[in-house]
């Protein structure tokens, strides 16, 4: 019996002479642990605490820099450099000083990425919209918080929220911040991490607060109602497509289609784009049209130039005179991201957890975290108010005797014993009596005491009022409405994208509509040539040129705006349209197909097909006798690939391919000579382009099927002599009338 393979241990003990135990030693380790131990802790590390936003709408590195931004006092006061700032976050951030200034540009008014921004930016912090319009460094520029940050530092200093040590525990930072409006869904937010993502879109603010305060007082409140479609800072117009939209606030995935926003001069004959999609930028934009003049395929635009200025975003297209603009910028919506989509995943940490949420669900994560901070808040405004009563009763009962108290204070020999004797004196306890000694002798008179008593009466109704808070979930709703509807009014916006109702859309273009049709004649020979001959071209040619022992096994009439099929020996199909090959002439060979279509080594079109409805079906005859029927409307693709795989089976070489849009006849014939006539109609319709078929014609040992061919009128005397009533058959020898036939016929 074999021995069992020792594995050594890693050690990292250094020995007495300094050298490390095992160095240089190759030790062996499972793979499966070492992922586990390696690479699990910083996927954790990076979902956890880089890339996916909690509930207040923050990554830890935002909320960050927006505390130390709140801590150096820059929420009221004024401006200061902004790399004071970077360095100042180090403390809580430890990531590199430019890392931590990339977050602060993206969180600035001046870069107008946000809706509602945090950061009051003075100086040149780039635009989201251009790639090549760059930031200044953190020594040139300026920055503090932006109004709308109150909302998110209200109360954080009333133990709403939970405080954790920084990473050298020197000083203490939010695990969140406590804001008062759903900030999580306010402003877009993108993140990438291990094996997840997140990417939320911005909504308006008023919206938002309206929706939320709605959705507290009705749970069942139909939010579209309140909260029509998302909204973006760069101002596009988003194409409103209800079912769309319902999809991302139910399960928090979809897509939104944004349209840039244009208008045409018609004295400059050009046309001005204000406002692209937030998914993209200038010069994607300006560099793609550029390549689509250049390879034809636009032919209406003389020139573009980016006037981006001080008054905002600005693209300008001229146009060749005559040309429609309308037309122009349907299919430039197509081919460029002048339109394009905007891609939700609200992926969410909730207590730790990343979860997908719609939107509903997430407001009421927003509200459940807002009830806790509520009531946290006034839990703690409870105990000060209840600590400061205890001190002013402790101060009333001075009020009888303030001659004793002084006269206590008076006749102690020793200070210590001063408090324990006005505890004595007075009946009350440490507490009290310690805050009656620390009272200043100036204070030891009748009006300032009486003063301070005065509030004991509203002390009590505060606590009461405080008390039926915590008491009563309702109350807390309550004041999270009124606050959200401060907030709205605050701070609200009307809304920037406006919204285009997909039934109001024009026709989207389509490239055919840039193809010009005519009739063709289609030639397709066995080895795989191909050509296009239009009849007036056919009419004035001789005889087809071919390859020696090459024959034309396919031809075919049609037009320009047609779809191809060929399928190849190698289980695969690929797709073209006759408008992308040349009018050629028959004097020539034509193209190669599988060089034209860049096909694998070694493969070879064996059947091509054209159709442009894809209606009617296929059959696979293959040599073991099965023939398999696929529906044609399998191959057909929404989006324009160029090749399918596994477009038949593999399980048995093929012998051949029939197509026909109506059920009817097919002659198969096999290695023995034997034929069958098979109607299509006693094959089920697949719809699986791989499906293996059903058996059809028997076979003798060493015997294979060779070939299937639509059965033509006449080729048979008795054609009832080669069918059958039941599946598999095995077919009938052609009789002598038969065989003379397909003589005369070959």
């Amino acid at each position: 019996m074999a021995k069992k393979k020792q594995t050594k241990k890693q050690s990292f003990e250094p020995l007495s002479n300094g050298v490390i135990a095992g160095a240089g030693e190759v030790v062996e380790q499972k793979i499966a642990s070492t992922i586990e131990t390696n690479f699990m802790p910083y996927a954790m590390s990076v979902i956890m605490s880089r890339a996916i936003p909690e509930i207040d709408g923050f990554k830890p590195s935002h909320r960050k820099l927006l505390y130390t931004m709140y801590k150096m006092g820059l929420l009221t006061g004024a401006r200061t450099k902004s790399a004071n700032i970077v360095g100042s976050t180090m403390k809580l951030n430890p990531h590199g000083d430019q890392a931590i200034y990339d977050t602060m540009v993206r969180l600035s008014r001046g870069y107008e990425a946000l809706l509602h921004p945090y950061i009051d930016s003075k100086g040149n912090f780039g635009k989201f919209y251009s790639r090549d319009m760059a930031w200044a460094a953190s020594r040139y520029t300026e920055a503090k918080l932006d109004p709308i940050c109150n909302e998110l530092f209200k109360d954080i200093d009333r133990d709403t929220v939970d405080f954790v040590d920084n990473y050298d525990n020197t000083m203490k930072e939010p695990t969140l911040l406590p804001a008062s409006y759903p900030s999580v869904l306010v402003n877009a937010n993108t993140g990438i991490a291990v094996g997840m993502a997140s990417n939320i879109c911005s909504f308006n603010l008023r919206e938002i607060c309206e929706t939320t305060a709605s959705l507290i007082r009705d749970p069942d409140h139909d939010i579209i109602s309140t909260l029509p479609a998302p909204d973006f800072s760069g101002g596009a117009q988003i194409i409103y497509n209800e079912e769309a939209i319902r999809e991302i606030y139910e399960t928090g995935r979809g897509s939104v289609r944004v349209r840039s926003i244009y208008e045409y001069d018609k004295k400059q004959n050009c046309i001005d784009i204000t406002a692209i999609p937030p998914t993209t930028n200038i010069e994607v934009i300006i560099e793609r049209i550029i390549d689509l003049v250049k390879s034809g395929k636009i032919k209406e635009i003389s020139d573009i130039r980016d006037e981006t200025g001080i008054a905002g975003l600005k693209i300008t297209i001229d146009l060749k005179r005559g040309v429609d603009p309308e037309k122009l910028m349907q299919k430039l919506f197509k081919l460029t991201t002048l339109e394009d989509s905007f891609s939700c995943n609200f992926n969410v940490l909730i207590g730790g957890v990343p979860m997908v949420l719609g939107v509903k669900d997430l407001l009421n994560e927003w509200i459940a975290f807002r009830i806790e901070c509520i009531r946290r808040r006034t839990y703690f405004d409870l105990n000060k108010k209840k600590d400061k009563l205890h001190l002013l009763k402790g101060l009333k009962l001075i009020l009888l005797d303030i001659d004793k108290a002084v006269r206590i204070v008076r006749e102690t020999d020793e200070e210590a014993e001063v408090v324990p004797n006005l505890m004595i004196g007075f009946g009350i306890d440490k507490i009290q009596a310690e805050y009656v000694a620390e009272i200043k002798l100036r204070h030891l008179n009748r009006e300032y005491i009486l003063k301070r008593t005065d509030e004991i009466e509203q002390l009590e109704k505060d606590i009461a009022d405080l008390e039926s808070i915590l008491a009563s979930k309702a109350r807390v709703k309550t004041i999270i409405v009124r606050e959200l509807r401060e907030v709205a009014e605050k701070y609200g916006k009307d809304r920037k994208c406006p919204l285009l109702h997909i039934s109001s859309l024009a026709d989207d273009y389509s490239p055919e509509d840039d193809i010009p049709d005519y009739p063709v004649h289609l030639f397709f020979t066995e080895e795989g040539y191909f050509k296009k001959i239009t009849p007036q071209s056919l009419r004035m040619s001789g005889e087809q040129k071919l390859k020696e022992n090459d024959r034309i096994v396919y031809t075919t009439e049609t037009t320009n705006n047609t779809d191809l099929l060929f399928f190849t020996n190698l289980c695969q199909v690929y797709k073209a349209k006759v408008s992308d090959f040349p009018d050629t002439k028959a004097s020539v060979f034509g193209d190669y197909i599988p060089a034209k279509l860049q096909m694998d080594e070694g493969e070879k079109a064996v059947f091509m097909l054209k159709t442009k409805d894809y209606s009617g079906f296929l059959l696979f005859a293959f040599e073991n006798g099965k023939v398999a029927k696929v529906d044609l409307k399998a191959y057909e693709t929404k989006t324009n690939r160029k090749k399918l795989i596994n477009a038949y089976s593999d399980k048995s070489p093929l012998a051949g391919i029939g197509y026909c849009r109506e059920d009817k006849e097919f002659v198969l014939t096999s290695s023995a000579g034997r034929m069958l006539l098979l109607h299509s109609g006693a094959i089920s319709l697949k719809t699986t382009k791989n499906t293996q078929g059903v058996a059809v014609m028997k076979l003798k040992k060493g015997h294979r099927l060779m070939s299937i061919e639509p059965y033509k009128d006449g080729r048979f005397s008795k054609p009832s002599r080669y069918r059958t009533r039941s599946l598999p058959a095995a077919g009938a020898l052609p009789s002598s009338e038969d065989e003379a036939t397909q003589l005369s016929i070959i």
